[in-house]
This record gives structure tokens, sequence and C-alpha cells, in this order.
């Protein structure tokens, strides 16, 4: 690595999620999921908004993987659809979204980009969820089972695996405030026992693919990575951020340990243990020897961090941003410091390497009236946050890639279309797709090993300019 760029194996990558992108939602034999079913209850979806088409990757996955070779990723990281692959969640698997995998992992390695695969990225097949779903003990043999299934299919070519994203959300918002599907509002307890059971899954998904993949494979899985930035560079307040940051201080899912110390450590963090009370879930012999099964390496999913000092009590406290603080079209506040703070308090408390595993904003996006859509907040956004990863990979932090949420703007749950994240506009009524400044920005970063974003200024770095043709040539075509 020199001064000024990122390591020669550094994965520059882009994300996306099997239910937001692919759409084809009722095409050749694929299952319901939850969120079909919330998707059909009035009032669930910004707009009445649903997925059945989405952006329409089932169909333009050939065209997408074209212009993610033309983006020059080296690693894309998407999930796989549990409802296309085995319709009922168990039972006999649907050919026809095996082969769609295929197709695409194929796709991928001709344009030279390696594949990194999602289990459960929150689409559950609503016939498991009749059945009980997370509140059932047996989701883990299920998705063990899942698991086991297409590491067989996919494992001789697919090597990097993560078994589940963002659990704290799918679980929280799916089975606590009832924002996400399945729209549950089950107790502290049933919500932390649905908690427990994902973490098995993700144990039992670890063994399944270890055991069944025909080549060796890498394994982790993504949380939420939930960090504390001090508030100033003070000893005081650089303690008080890596202690909140591991804390469970609230009777909810929004934390990082409760989640990644089982997986990671062995054990539930004992403050969430003593905060939980009679409500944590009630641990059977061997579940954590099954949770903890060894990984590879901590995926984060960072987008924000809040920043925290040493109170007059001696205890870590929240300091809020000031009025007019900078926010993203979904009113996240904008702060790059998160890409170095998170890594690093994540990485000396688990020691794995670490994957940024989704990063990106929203923006107010459409196409101008030079039909290209210029996006200056989301390369702003980039350059600060990879800075600030850098920062972090030079202070030791084993920081092995970067995927950019999201590849393509896509159905963003609850919220519909409403948010758009990609790095390429999608026209959903017609599926056209034209790439934003940042992805040629982007490109520069990815050919230049991140000097792009590292030297000169965003607006710099942005200066150049595409003509037409370059720009209609990107458009690449393939049929529905």
């Amino acid at each position: 690595m020199s001064a000024q760029t990122f390591p020669d194996r550094f994965v520059w990558g882009a994300a996306t999620a099997a239910y937001q992108v692919e759409g084809g939602a009722r095409a050749d034999g694929r299952g319901r999921s939850i969120w079909d079913m919330l998707c059909e209850k009035a009032g669930a979806i910004h707009g009445g908004h649903h997925a059945e088409v989405s952006s329409d990757h089932y169909h333009r996955w050939a065209e997408d993987v074209a212009l993610f070779r033309q983006l020059g990723l080296n690693g894309y990281r998407f999930s796989l659809s549990w409802p296309r692959i085995l319709p009922s969640g168990t039972g006999q698997p649907n050919p026809a979204g095996l082969a769609f995998y295929d197709r695409l992992v194929d796709g991928l390695l001709e344009a030279g980009i390696t594949p990194y695969v999602t289990l459960f990225h929150w689409d559950l097949p609503l016939d498991l969820y009749h059945r009980g779903g997370w509140l059932n003990r047996d989701v883990a043999s299920w998705f063990a089972d899942y698991a086991e299934l297409v590491a067989r299919r996919l494992g001789d070519r697919v090597e990097h695996w993560m078994t589940l994203n963002e659990p704290q959300v799918f679980v929280g918002h799916g089975h606590y405030d009832g924002r996400h599907a399945p729209g549950l509002k089950y107790s502290l307890g049933e919500m932390l026992r649905c908690a427990h059971h994902a973490l098995l899954a993700h144990g039992r998904g670890v063994q399944a693919v270890r055991a069944a993949s025909p080549r060796p494979a890498r394994i982790g899985f993504a949380p939420m990575g939930f960090p504390k930035l001090p508030a100033s560079d003070s000893a005081e307040d650089r303690a008080a951020a890596r202690e909140q940051m591991y804390a469970v201080t609230e009777p909810n899912h929004w934390n990082l340990t409760w989640w990644a110390d089982p997986v990671l450590l062995g054990h539930y963090p004992e403050d969430g243990l003593a905060l939980f009370g009679k409500d944590a879930p009630k641990v059977m012999a061997g579940d954590l020897e099954v949770i903890s099964a060894p990984t590879d390496f901590l995926g984060l999913n960072i987008y924000q961090g809040s920043v925290i000092r040493r109170g007059a009590t001696g205890r870590p406290e929240v300091v809020p941003h000031p009025p007019g603080f900078p926010v993203t079209g979904f009113n996240w506040p904008v702060t790059p410091e998160a890409l170095y703070w998170g890594p690093k308090f994540a990485f000396e408390r688990y020691q794995k390497p670490i994957f940024i595993t989704e990063n990106g904003l929203s923006c107010r996006d459409w196409p101008s009236l030079d039909e290209r859509v210029h996006d200056p907040q989301r390369i702003d956004f980039i350059t600060r946050h990879l800075r600030e990863l850098f920062r972090a990979l030079q202070d030791g932090v084993p920081i092995e890639g970067y995927f950019h949420w999201s590849a393509l703007d896509n159905f963003e749950w609850a919220d519909g279309y409403k948010e758009r994240f990609g790095l390429i506009y999608v026209d959903y009524a017609t599926g056209r797709r034209t790439p934003k400044d940042s992805y040629h920005w982007y490109a520069q970063v990815i050919a230049s090993r991140g000097r792009a974003a590292l030297e000169g200024t965003a607006v710099d770095a942005h200066a150049h300019r595409f003509d037409a043709e370059h720009a209609a040539a990107l458009r690449v075509t393939a049929p529905r």
C-alpha cells in the first residue's frame, strides 16, 4: 500500500439484495415471501409501492453485470432469494431459481467480478412464517438445509459467503416495532427469542456451508455497526465512545454487541443479560457453541454514527447534532468518521478482518435536461467516507473491502421507491438504466486504487466530463 492508494488486493464492490432489485416476483416458480405479504397490506409501504418488478434485475441481470464490469467492480455482493430457490422454504428446490443464480454467478465470473453471496437479506419464505418463522426454533434447521443446498450448487464457484444481513433490523423492525415484514409487534422477550433463533440459524448456516461447499469457503455475517464517534480527541471522549459502542444500554435491538458477541466471542454480553433480565432468551446446552462456529471475517453495514463524550457524571453521553447538520435524503446524519471509528473499535473487540458490506446514501436523483443524473452529494459522501476508511487502514485495521450501497436504485423496503441509493439510476416505468455521475467517478476511484478519492477535492475529482457518445455506450441493452 503506497502513501495514497488502497492495497492491491482491496475489494472494490457494490451491493444489492434480492428482494430489492430482482422483481420477477411471480416468475418461474418463485414462492411468496413475508415482504410480498406486507406489500399487500394497506398503508404498510410508502405510496402503496410493491416489488413485483422493482429494478427487474431478474430479467436484466446481463445488462447489469455489463455495467458492473464497465464500472470496474472486482466484487459484487448480492443475496439469494430463499423463496425463489425453495418456494415453501423447505422441501423440493425450484430448478428455475437455482438456474438463475447459476447464470448470475457465471456471468459475474466471466466479467472478472468475484461474487460475495448473502444467504438471507430479509425475504423469509411465507410458508415458514406460517410455521412460526423466527419465533420457531426449527428455523435454524430450515436455514441450515437451505444453506447446504446452495453451497452444494454454487460452492464450486462461490468462495465468499455471508449468512445474515442486519439481524438487528429484520428481527427488530420485523418483530418489535412492526415497521418491516412481517409487521409484528412482539414483546421484548419474544423479539429476543427471535434474535436467538436467528443467531442459531447463522451458526447452523456456517456449519452447513463449510460442510457442503466443494471448495474452501470464507464465511462471515453482516450486522449493523452502530459506530460511536468521540466528541473530541481527548482520551476521555475516546474511551467513552469505545465504551458506548460496546454497550447494551436500551431494551431494544439497536446495538452491536448483543448480536456480535455470541458469534465472535461465544457469549452474550453481561450488560445485555442484566438489562434484559427475565426477557433474555433461554439458552440451551450447545447453543453458544453452534452460534460461535468459526468465521473468517466480520461484515459491517455502516451509514452513520452518533457522537459521544464523557459526561459530567462520568458516564458516556450522546452529543446531539447541531441544527442544520448535514443529512442525506433519508434524513440520516452525514458522519464520515463512522468509517474510521466503527471498524477500529470493532476490530479491537473482535480481532477479525473487516469488510464494509454496506455504506452509502439516498439522494434526490433525477435525469437532468442533458439526460444525465448529477449526484455530487454522493461523490462527496463517498470521498469523505473512503478517506476515513483509509485512515483506519493506515492505523492497522485489516479492512479487506468496501461495498457501496447500492449498485442500483431499488425498492427501499417500507419506503418503497422514495429513496434512491444507487450508482445507477433506474427508471422503474421502463427499466432503463442510466449510470449517474457517481458511477463514472467511482470507476476512477477503482481504477486508481482509491487515489481519486484520497487526493484533491471531491469537486476536483469530478471535474472530468463524459461526452454524450460515451454516456450512450454505457447504456447497455439486453433482451427482456
